[in-house]
Order: C-alpha cells, then sequence, then structure tokens
C-alpha cells in the first residue's frame, strides 16, 4: 500500500475543501452577520491541516492501486466530517458542542439531512448557506470532483471513482476517458442546481432560500433554512417545483446524460430500473394517499393529494424535506413511507438507501429460485433490460443485503443499549444508514435530543449508508491490509 501517496492525495484534497469556505465568508461579509471570524479560522485550520499532511510527501507521485482509492476515500469523508465541522464549532453564534458540529457537519457531507440545531430560522444566513453547500458538495461526492481534477496534478482517477460511484455497476463509465466522466457528471448536476434554483424562484422563494433549497434538492439532501422545512413556503407550486426535482435527482444520472446527447426521452422508458423507481414511487403515493384521507387524517382531498404525494417523493428518494410531522400520521402511513426509504434512489444518484436495481436484483432472483423449485435442472439466467446480469454482480449485491442488515442489526442493538426506545433507535438508524434524516419518535423532528454516544454511532451509520456498506467495512478487514 502507497502510504505516502495516500497522504499526498489527502492533504491535496483538505487544501482544496478548505476553498469552500469561502463563499459562506462571503455571505457572512454581505450581510455582517457576525459569523465571518468563525469560517475564518476553520478556513486556516483545514489549509493548515492539508498542507501539513502534503508538504512532506509533495515530491511523492504513483500510480493509485484499488486499496489505496478505498483508503483516500474513507479518510477524506472522516476527515472532511471533521474540519467540516469547524464552522458550526467556532461561531458563537451557533453554540455548538464539538459533538453536535461533527453530527450536523457528516450529516450535510452525506446528504442525510438529519439536523441537532433547534431554531434553523435565527441561524446567521452565512451558517444557513453553509448548512446547504455542504449537502451540495456531498451529494454527487466531491470524490468525483477530484476525480476530474487529480490527473491534472498526476494522480489517475479511476480507483476513487470506483470507491465513490454508488451502486453494484461502478465499471460502465459514461466517455472512454474517466476525467471525462467525472466532468459530465458534474456538468448535468450543476446545470439541474441551476435549473432548480431558478424554478424556486420563479414560484415565490427568495433567491437566498431559492439557491440553499437548490442545493439540498438536486443533492437529495433535506437540509432547509427553516424548522419547518418546506411547510414553511405555503405554495402548492413550490412543493410541485420540489417533487419534479427529487424525482430527477433520485434517477441514475448516466440517464440523463444519455438522454440530453440523444436529444430523446425514450432512454427513460427504455430504463428498467427508472421504471421500477417510478412504480414503486407511485405505489406509495397512492397507499399514503388513500390512508391519510380514507383514515380521516386530511378531511379534504386536494391536501391529501399533495401532501402525500410529497411525502412519498421526497422520503422514498431519502431527500427528507417535509410539510407536516409523518411521524404523527398513522402507524401505517408512518411505516410505509420509512420503510420506503430502503429502497432510495438509483444506481448513479445522488440518492441514498439500498438503491433501486439492487431491490429489482434481489426480487429477480427470489423468483428465479422459486422457478429453480419448479425446474431444477434449467439454467435461468437474471435480465435487465433485456442484458443477462454476471453472476459476479448478483452475488455482490447478496454479500451487500448480507452486510447491509447485520451493520443495520448491530446499530440498532447499540442505540438500544444507550437508553432510546426501541422506535426511535429503529428509525435513527434506518433514518442515517439510508442518509433520509427525519425519523420517527424521538428524531421525528430532529436529532437535539439524543445522548452523545447516540450521536456517535448514528455518525458511523451516515457513513456506512454514503459510502455504500463495502467501502467503508473493507478496511475493517485484516485481509485489506496485508501485503
Amino acid at each position: 500500500m502507497n502510504i505516502t501517496v495516500v497522504q499526498r492525495i489527502l492533504g491535496i484534497l483538505l487544501m482544496v475543501f478548505s476553498l469552500t469556505m469561502i463563499p459562506p465568508m462571503l455571505v457572512s461579509l454581505w450581510y455582517w452577520d457576525g459569523a465571518f471570524i468563525g469560517f475564518t479560522d476553520g478556513f486556516m485550520l483545514t489549509l493548515g491541516l492539508g498542507v501539513l499532511i502534503w508538504l512532506p510527501v509533495r515530491g511523492r507521485r504513483q500510480e493509485l492501486r484499488v486499496r489505496d482509492g478505498f483508503l483516500v476515500v474513507v479518510m477524506f469523508w472522516t476527515v472532511l466530517g471533521l474540519t467540516g465541522s469547524l464552522p458550526f464549532l467556532l461561531a458563537a453564534q451557533t453554540g455548538m458542542s464539538l459533538t453536535d458540529s461533527v453530527f450536523e457537519s457528516i450529516s450535510g457531507l452525506t446528504t442525510t439531512g438529519a439536523t441537532v440545531i433547534v431554531g434553523i430560522d435565527h441561524l446567521p444566513p452565512s451558517i444557513l448557506f453553509y448548512r446547504q453547500q455542504l449537502q451540495w458538495l456531498g451529494g454527487m461526492g466531491i470524490i468525483v470532483l477530484a476525480v476530474a481534477v487529480l490527473p491534472m496534478l498526476g494522480i489517475g482517477g479511476m480507483q476513487l471513482y470506483r470507491a465513490e460511484t454508488p451502486g453494484p455497476m461502478k465499471d460502465s463509465k459514461l466517455t472512454p476517458r474517466i476525467t471525462e466522466t467525472a466532468k459530465a457528471l458534474w456538468l448535468i448536476y450543476l446545470g439541474l442546481t441551476i435549473a432548480c434554483a431558478l424554478a424556486y424562484w420563479g414560484a415565490g422563494m427568495s433567491l437566498f432560500d431559492a439557491v440553499g433549497h437548490a442545493f439540498s434538492t438536486v443533492a437529495i439532501g433535506g437540509f432547509s433554512t427553516h424548522d419547518a422545512s418546506m411547510g414553511y413556503f405555503d405554495s402548492t407550486l413550490i412543493k410541485m417545483v420540489a417533487v419534479v426535482f427529487m424525482l430527477l435527482s433520485g434517477a441514475n444520472f448516466a440517464l440523463h446524460f444519455v438522454a440530453v446527447r440523444r436529444r430523446s426521452l425514450k432512454i427513460y422508458l427504455a430504463d428498467s430500473e427508472f421504471l421500477f423507481y417510478l412504480t414503486s414511487l407511485g405505489l406509495v403515493f397512492l397507499a399514503v394517499t388513500l390512508a391519510l384521507y380514507g383514515m380521516g387524517t386530511y378531511t379534504d382531498w386536494s391536501e391529501a393529494f399533495t401532501k402525500g404525494l410529497f411525502q412519498a417523493v421526497s422520503i422514498g428518494t431519502t431527500t427528507g424535506f417535509t410539510t407536516a410531522d409523518y411521524s404523527l400520521w398513522p402507524g401505517f402511513v408512518a411505516i410505509l413511507l420509512l420503510f420506503s426509504s430502503f429502497i432510495g434512489g438509483c444506481a448513479g444518484s445522488t440518492g441514498g438507501g439500498i438503491k433501486v436495481i439492487r431491490f429489482l436484483l434481489l426480487i429477480k432472483q427470489g423468483f428465479r429460485e422459486i422457478n429453480r423449485l419448479i425446474h431444477p435442472s434449467a439454467l435461468i439466467p437474471i435480465r435487465i433490460g433485456g442484458k443477462t446480469v454476471p453472476t459476479r454482480v448478483v452475488e455482490a449485491v447478496w454479500g451487500f443485503f448480507a452486510l447491509y442488515m447485520a451493520s443495520f442489526t448491530l446499530m440498532y442493538l447499540a442505540l438500544a443499549l444507550t437508553g432510546l426506545d426501541l422506535m426511535t433507535a429503529f428509525s435513527a438508524v434506518a433514518a442515517s444508514i439510508n442518509n433520509l434524516g427525519p425519523g420517527l419518535a424521538g428524531v421525528g423532528a430532529n436529532y437535539a435530543g439524543l445522548n452523545d454516544p447516540a450521536k456517535w454511532i448514528l455518525c458511523f451509520a451516515m457513513l456506512l449508508g454514503r459510502l455504500e456498506i463495502f467501502t467503508l467495512l473493507v478496511l475493517l478487514t485484516p485481509a485489506f491490509w496485508r501485503k
């Protein structure tokens, strides 16, 4: 393992990340909100740490191996979560502890959207902007951005791309060169963000709110500049804009790329994962709306329809915006919505969860096993979109699912051990590992009431979900460290 090369890359990435604190500094100066010093100190500390890590090994230039890529990604997200907490910790207006600052930072970067802050409406504008920006950077993955930049510094990027890209099919590239692939993804991501901000602004949001919510919508993050989240805006148009862009951002970005390049919407209709994605969300929306109206939660059909559609898409894509406290809805509705987050977004999207393609493969594998009972000697391939799925991919999906369930169970037990009631513990782990945000019971509104050990466990859960289980857990195996 090339430890010195890993160290050099980590130092470079930290120096790059320190620059992301400049926009909030400018916002602080514009509004003169008193948080400027916190961002200045955070910028200097992050930049200084990056320089100290990079300087001793600045001349080491070697190609990354796959194991090095995994180590860089995990170290970077961990260190990034810690350094990203500095503005929260150092800004006098927030009054946040170290645990709360790290929790908020990791929640933002992993696009989870769980918050420990009560009184978001009263935060300085620069802190609000910084929270939203963290989610935007974490959405597509700042590592993917680095993949486009690192080759210019003499560092290959394919290993980082494999470690960072979500979904079971990591080796497929949109373009022949990995750098061009990363640039294509970011151009689509940036284009969707600008379109979303303009749509929000046109629908009635202030420019500040429009940009902030566009950051978290396209990132499938869920942070808001208001305590009431999307419920703050009494506008059906704004909510429908959010629904459209949450649906787009929960889809595979490769589909957007191909659809734009070929100028055809038929690409979406030909994709099995996208169709299953829309079908599953549609069924959840239908069930939620009928239940809200039928159980008398909302007596007006249009209100049940609007709130049911918004929450089904928001929770199902793991965005986490709310127009109402869904944890107070009938138990059937609340549990159904929470369970829909386990499916999550499509592979290659900014969404969390297990991913649609994995669920589709698990279902097809289940039906194949049933058919094998009837026809023991038959060779029954699994096909997605008319193409046979390699056995290695199916095995990887089963391995992922097994590790996911094992990790979920252990963290659930660990949270229960800290003294949380079972529903709070269950929903907190589900909302964190699926990068959803709002849970049920004690974490329905926010996570401020949790004890510190529980918050650190959930920080691990958020990282585990963002890095797709394997990327993080592979570092905990003895085989990874053997020469």
